[in-house]
């Protein structure tokens, strides 16, 4: 398929799990794609799996000067953007009662603020056409024990995709949320562990865990025309957790 083809992607958090997934289908479809991350060994190894159409700006999306350089990049190297899928992320347990202030700031920082101004200072290469894409998280939807403040950040996530499509009125520029459920990602098996993620998976209505390729080729679907009439959206790559 060429449905992506000459547009420029970036994908935040591209270096392992649900980013690189996507990052490969990008590519398969026509984009040429820039992974950001803060892992500089790991963006190198996904643009040698990658091949010629990617390239790899290490930085954080919580270093404001760290994205100023990401998008004056693309800037001098292809002019504009199409394409950002704000994917970076980050998660751990804290039940109430042992909430700490510390475990708050990390989540928030990098889940919600990281997030805001990874697509703020995206805007000015964006234009008619373009497409955000948002990692929310079935999680968002439910209540999830021990994971309230990683769950009330993918909630934030969901209502901005909601106010900004509105704010981007007339602009052309589209925002939907790309929500997965339990994905076999490296995040997902550090933060869970990969017997609890099978047992999440088994419970579902297809019964198995996700691949990072299955939420990659919905992102893509919502990068392309293909859903050109979406907006403020969510679309659900979960396995039906969250949906029965």
């Amino acid at each position: 398929m060429s449905r992506l083809q000459g547009k420029t992607a970036v994908v935040t958090g591209g270096g392992s799990g649900i980013g690189l997934g996507a990052a490969k289908r990008f590519i398969d479809e026509g984009a040429f794609v820039y992974l950001f991350g803060r892992r500089r060994e790991a963006l190198d190894a996904a643009v040698t799996q990658l091949g010629p159409n990617a390239r790899a700006v290490s930085g954080s999306v919580t270093d404001l000067a760290d994205l100023d350089r990401l998008y004056e990049t693309i800037k001098t190297q292809r002019g504009g953007l199409d394409i950002l899928f704000a994917n970076a992320g980050t998660g751990s347990f804290a039940p109430l009662g042992e909430i700490t202030p510390e475990h708050y700031d990390q989540i928030f920082d990098v889940n919600v603020k990281g997030l805001i101004f990874t697509v703020q200072k995206a805007l000015p290469l964006m234009a008619a056409g373009s497409s955000i894409i948002l990692t929310g998280s079935s999680t968002g939807v439910m209540g999830t024990p021990q994971f309230s403040v990683y769950s009330a950040t993918k909630a934030a996530i969901r209502n901005l995709a909601r106010s900004w499509a509105l704010d981007l009125r007339g602009t052309g520029i589209r925002v939907n949320v790309l929500s997965p459920g339990p994905t076999r990602t490296e995040l997902a098996i550090e933060v869970v562990g990969e017997e609890a993620l099978d047992a999440l998976g088994a419970t579902t209505p297809i019964g198995r865990m996700g691949d990072p390729s299955e939420t990659g080729a919905v992102a893509a679907f919502l990068a392309s025309s293909d859903s050109s009439f979406m907006t403020g959206g969510e679309v659900f790559v979960d396995s039906g957790l969250a949906q029965v």
